[in-house]
């Protein structure tokens, strides 16, 4: 039966790529009932998650068990009612990195999932997955037809990384290079070969003048060794440089990172523009 779904799932994220494109405000639209999905799940709203799921809706879930929509409904409840008993030990969620594909019947939705739990001693610890759901629209609404995920694994997780760079630096959200450089972080200048320290690094991210257009990676790689990992890609960057000329470069980048405490930050990053 898992083999069944598997090919199922393959089959219509064929069709899906294959019979058209989303415009950014279908995605935007499925993106917001995706989490207001989530947020019924959260909550318990069993008649949202009535007419959100169809009748003959199935989830594969990381361990291999098939579910129907009975059984999805029932766990989103039972484990809603839990949460709300003992909020402190409550999980949060945040859905971040979709990926859509829709044509006018079907759609493919997938992204990524940070769950954090506080741990004993009120330490928290921070899990990722990535989710897929395909839906179709069904008497003019959209329903969920089958779900599967699967637990990030480590070197996954850095790559997803190298995306939360990009988005920290263009939404200007200098606490993240805080929190996610270590505090020996080294860095290479991409385009002077200068060596900054994390603070100097920082700095010159908030005082630059250049604007990013498109962001986009390719070749991306990661080797994972103990509480020690190397990932490798390349860059490619268009914009304007600080004089407002056009720019349209790409690096070979290669940043170093380490696990402490728990958690993976950066601790060296270096590119090399590839001519």
């Amino acid at each position: 039966m898992k083999r069944i779904l598997v090919m199922i799932l393959f089959i219509m994220t064929t069709a899906t790529f294959a019979s058209g494109q989303c415009s950014d405000a279908d995605r935007q639209k499925l993106e917001a009932w995706d989490k207001a999905l989530a947020e019924a799940g959260r909550t318990g709203d069993r008649a949202f998650l009535q007419t959100a799921y169809a009748d003959d809706f199935r989830a594969l879930n990381p361990s291999g068990e098939m579910l129907t929509t009975t059984q999805t409904i029932e766990n989103a409840v039972r484990n809603a009612e839990r949460n709300k008993a003992n909020p402190r030990a409550a999980p949060s969620n945040k859905y971040d990195f979709y990926d859509i594909t829709c044509n006018q019947n079907t759609a493919t939705i997938s992204h990524r999932t940070a769950t954090t739990t506080r741990q004993s001693g009120g330490k928290e610890q921070t899990n990722y997955s990535r989710s897929l759901h395909f839906l179709e629209k069904r008497g003019g609404n959209w329903v969920m037809v089958s779900s599967t995920g699967h637990a990030l694994a480590e070197g996954a997780q850095l790559i997803y990384m190298q995306r939360e760079w990009n988005e920290a630096e263009k939404n200007k959200d200098w606490a993240w290079f805080e929190r996610n450089f270590a505090d020996d972080f080294t860095f290479v200048s991409y385009g002077t070969g200068a060596r900054q320290t994390k603070a100097e690094a920082i700095a010159g991210f908030k005082s630059s003048k250049t604007v990013y257009n498109s962001i986009e990676f390719s070749d991306l790689n990661s080797l994972v060794e103990g509480d020690m990992a190397l990932v490798t890609g390349v860059l490619h960057l268009k914009g304007r440089d600080e004089k407002g000329q056009p720019l349209d470069h790409n690096f070979r980048f290669s940043d170093t990172a380490v696990k402490r405490d728990g958690r993976w930050q950066l601790l060296s990053s270096q590119g090399t523009r590839i001519q």
